[in-house]
């Protein structure tokens, strides 16, 4: 799903449905728009591509069923829910069969529909984690994809070429959100025996409670409502290879004890299923929560928590380990550079002060993100303290706007035209990467759609 709350579209031919039904939606946080025909339904969807469509099964231009054929023709991924009345439920299961989500059938609550719209969003959004973690899976990492000049970093690195010696070793990495677990976590398994195998992270706080079970273990078909076919869990698809728990910590406590199963016994059983299978996975754990105080209050297994931390990892703060932020700075400048097709820049020493002298409560995380922000604003070659946010010691830049100017500089005496910073601003943010437009539109801290709409305001998308 695009960033932001999800975009909804109504075709429904009678007004005071229509209308009804974008006002619920609106008040629901929702982004709605409506059409009343099938011609002004696609008008709309390649105008705006809506995430979920609400697709009445008759329309006075045509029929819905060849109306949801086109839509899903055109972008396979938008969601379709039909709406039919008691008598044209046999139409539905026909719309089921061409790619519709699901169906309503008229006249519904407010509750049946909320609760129809949230399952296929939750839906979508496991299926694209799913896509996510399959390409990340893909890319590879090595030792020294860990940049640092500290003595807990030639630590770290001693400590994964003993773990990589023993592929079976349960792993738990440990330390405050961005201090780069998810990284440790692939380098241990490309620097192991396992590197042939899969590599599946999952997060256990992005997918809701009663979707993470069967996102791990699987399940039979019919072991719950929307259980069509038989599924198999990341469990079962990293055999061979490590199965990566972020934010082990605020897993439920009856998954710990499934998963304490499983790594005990190398066993487990999908949802509703009555057959052991067998799994041959690394598992390794990362939390930033303090584990031993969730054991003291009861929200975490000790067994589990034992069998975890055969092998534990403390991945240290970016602000006790300032002699590390200068090769990190350097290792993102090459990285963006290649990216952006440019040279890399070099760092002026005030900037380079400003850099060791923060606290960086994001850690490594916010380092990155910062310094992506400073290779854009710099119009040179160098990064200057001035191209740094003011929190880390740069001052707000002043003059006109332009290429290389942000939100940060100081309004002229003589004004300036808004839409003209806008439109410089997304022009450079386009050549910067290339005419890659999610990877600008990530630059921007917009959402492509967004960017789509500004690239078309400005004319600069190619006439259809």
């Amino acid at each position: 799903m695009t960033p932001g709350p999800a975009s909804i579209l109504v075709v429904d031919d009678e007004r005071l449905i229509r209308w009804s039904l974008v006002q619920q939606l609106q008040r629901e946080g929702y982004r709605v728009q409506s059409a009343e025909t099938g011609r002004e339904a696609l008008r709309r969807a390649q105008d705006e591509p809506p995430d979920l469509v609400l697709l009445d099964i008759r329309l006075p231009d045509g029929d819905g069923l060849e109306l949801l054929e086109r839509l899903r023709a055109r972008s396979p991924e938008c969601l379709v829910i039909m709406m039919t009345a008691h008598g044209g439920v046999e139409s539905a299961v026909r719309a089921m069969k061409l790619g519709a989500h699901d169906y309503l059938v008229k006249p519904f609550d407010l509750d049946e529909l909320r609760l129809t719209i949230r399952k296929a969003l939750e839906t979508r959004s496991l299926h694209r984690d799913v896509i996510r973690l399959q390409s990340s899976a893909s890319q590879g990492a090595a030792l020294d994809d860990i940049a640092g000049a500290s003595r807990s970093v030639g630590e770290l690195k001693t400590l994964i070429r003993q773990i990589a010696q023993s592929d079976a070793t349960t792993v738990l990495l440990q330390g405050e959100s961005g201090t780069g677990k998810d990284l440790v976590a692939r380098v241990i398994h490309f620097a192991s025996a396992r590197a042939k195998g899969p590599f599946l992270p999952v997060n256990c706080v992005a997918l809701p409670e009663h979707l993470l079970e069967s996102e791990l273990f699987g399940h039979e078909k019919g072991a719950f409502t929307d259980a069509k076919a038989q599924k198999k869990g990341l469990f079962e698809q990293a055999d061979g290879g490590t199965v990566y728990l972020d934010e082990i910590g605020d897993m439920r406590l009856d998954l710990q004890g499934k998963l304490l199963r499983l790594i005990e016994e190398k066993a487990f059983r999908r949802l509703g299923g009555t057959r052991d299978i067998t799994a041959d996975i690394r598992i390794v754990a990362a939390t930033n929560r303090d584990l031993a105080a969730s054991l003291a209050a009861g929200q975490f297994r000790a067994d589990l928590y034992y069998r975890l931390n055969v092998f534990p990892i403390l991945l240290r703060p970016l602000r006790e380990r300032p002699e590390d932020i200068l090769p990190l700075a350097s290792r993102f400048f090459r990285r963006f550079s290649r990216e952006m097709r440019r040279e890399p820049p070099a760092i002026h020493p005030e900037a380079q002060a400003c850099l060791e002298r923060y606290a960086w409560p994001g850690n490594v995380r916010e380092l990155r993100n910062v310094l992506e922000r400073a290779l854009i604003l710099a119009a040179g070659a160098t990064i200057r303290a001035e191209h740094l946010p003011p929190e880390i010691g740069g001052q707000p830049m002043a003059g006109k706007a332009g290429a290389g100017k942000a939100a940060t500089m100081s309004l002229p005496a003589d004004g300036l035209r808004l839409d003209e910073v806008e439109r410089d601003l997304v022009r450079q943010a386009l050549d910067t990467t290339g005419g890659n437009q999610v990877r600008a539109a990530r630059l921007l801290g917009i959402s492509r759609d967004a960017l789509r709409s500004r690239m078309k305001k400005f004319g600069f998308l190619p006439s259809p």
